[in-house]
């Protein structure tokens, strides 16, 4: 197919066929990718809350290596997308093996921060000898290990850039599947394999990271024939590097805002006990199946925005905006009745104690009268950033996450207690709708409304 009927599907497709077309396979690896994360906490719960507990608190280190890798990834497509329309072959390699660069030096980074600092990091939220034991050995093995994540997300994003996203479902589900194989065999010790409990969970990660990895090498070597990645006299260039970081670092800061608010509202929730951090962590790995088909359908709603925008076709881009609200609403809908309705089943799949069960209801029917504006704000933000505004997704981020949910619990906390603290999301969901609107009309009347 050559690249002119491929931007004619874009300006010229019905939306509907159009949007599903470019969201379904996104939405899959996201499910599956969402699936994981539930199994990991599903089988470490049943050795025992605490080590649940642990691997919830560190979840805040996996989400920043992640941050990191997907935004220098998003810097790497960018530029090199850019390379390859404009038949510059040679600059193209190059950012792609720049790319790869950065992706090791960055796994060598968090292998020596994370594996030095990891009992530190848990002593300072918890006074528990088991979480921190727990904890420490989890966080050591996922971050002197992280060349796998780098390393797949990298390669991963190389075959996004050329358009080969089929490839990319396929190292995701078979790392997803391989980390569900050996949970339970590596953490329970099955099969004359050592009883390793939560190490073995981080283990079953790694290993399935660094095979998607090596699977996501082959496919860029063998598929790919727009790069060349052999890295043999390769010096590192720094103007490439810093172009791509110029697109990537608002894209980490983005992603890692997540990171300081998981890690502040666990710092709140432990001053009232271990089993309310527990309770966070398991609603942030059931909701990722809520969210994350939305993270799908944004990947293919802003292309197509993007390439409609260069073509000034507004009908197009406002019935994109619209339907992709729709859609969203009407899947955070049917999340909201499923947190609402099946509550106390959704947390048995921990093995939830009495204890557990008596805070994790309420909490989780509280955090989730938050979905219906979510929906909206998260595509709003994706919006934002097709037509080249990327700042007021930042701004907006930053404002729901670190000036209002951090602040807002810790005053409830203090003033009224723990079942007061969960209402703090659902106020800072209502501060990023009205946020969200306010500033999409302002890019209506800039940018869409004279095209």
């Amino acid at each position: 197919m050559s690249d002119t009927s491929k931007e004619n599907k874009m300006g010229v497709m019905p939306i509907p066929k159009l949007l599903i077309t470019m969201s379904l396979p996104m939405i899959i690896s996201m499910l599956v990718q969402a699936l994981y994360n539930i199994v990991d906490s599903m089988f470490v719960a049943k050795l025992n809350e605490e080590a649940l507990t642990a691997v919830s608190l560190a979840f805040p280190i996996q989400n920043l290596m992640i941050a990191v890798a997907a935004g220098t990834g998003v810097g790497i497509n960018a530029l090199l997308s850019r390379n390859l329309g404009e038949r510059r072959f040679d600059d193209a390699n190059l950012a792609a093996k720049n790319g790869l660069f950065l992706g090791f030096i960055s796994s060598v980074v968090f292998a020596i921060v994370g594996g030095a600092s990891a009992g530190f990091f848990f002593r300072v939220q918890t006074d528990n000898p088991l979480i921190v034991t727990y904890g420490t050995q989890y966080m050591q093995i996922v971050t002197i290990l992280s060349i796998g994540i780098f390393m797949q997300i990298m390669t991963e994003r190389l075959l996004q850039a050329t358009g080969k996203t089929f490839y990319t479902m396929i190292t995701q589900g078979l790392g997803a599947v391989i980390n569900i194989i050996l949970d339970p065999i590596l953490i329970f010790g099955l099969f004359g394999f050592p009883r390793l409990e939560v190490a073995g969970a981080a283990w079953a990660t790694v290993i399935g990271q660094i095979i998607a990895f090596l699977l996501g090498v082959y496919y860029n070597v063998v598929k790919n024939k727009e790069l060349n990645l052999n890295m043999k006299g390769f010096r590192p260039n720094g103007k490439i590097i810093a172009d791509i970081y110029k697109v990537g670092v608002p894209s980490i800061i983005m992603q890692s805002i997540g990171s300081v608010m998981t890690f502040g509202m666990n710092k709140i929730l432990l001053m009232f006990s271990s089993t309310a951090a527990a309770v966070f962590g398991i609603y942030f790995k059931l909701q990722s199946f809520i969210f994350m088909p939305i993270f799908g359908l944004n990947n293919g709603m802003i292309p197509i925005i993007a390439y409609n925008y260069g073509a000034r076709q507004k009908k197009r881009i406002m019935q994109t905006i619209r339907l992709s609200v729709a859609i969203a609403m009407g899947i955070m809908a049917v999340g909201l009745a499923v947190f609402q309705l099946k509550t106390a089943s959704m947390l048995n799949i921990f093995d939830a104690s009495e204890h557990m069960l008596e805070i994790g209801i309420p909490a989780l029917r509280i955090i989730s009268l938050s979905f219906i504006f979510a929906g909206f704000c998260i595509i709003v933000g994706s919006v934002f950033q097709a037509l080249g505004n990327g700042v007021y997704s930042l701004i907006i981020s930053v404002a729901r996450q670190l000036l209002v949910i951090l602040p807002v619990a810790y005053a409830f906390a203090s003033l009224f207690g723990l079942h007061m603290v969960w209402w703090a999301i659902p106020i800072a969901e209502l501060v990023s709708l009205t946020l969200s609107a306010l500033l999409l009309r302002r890019i209506y009347r800039l940018k869409i409304k004279n095209l």
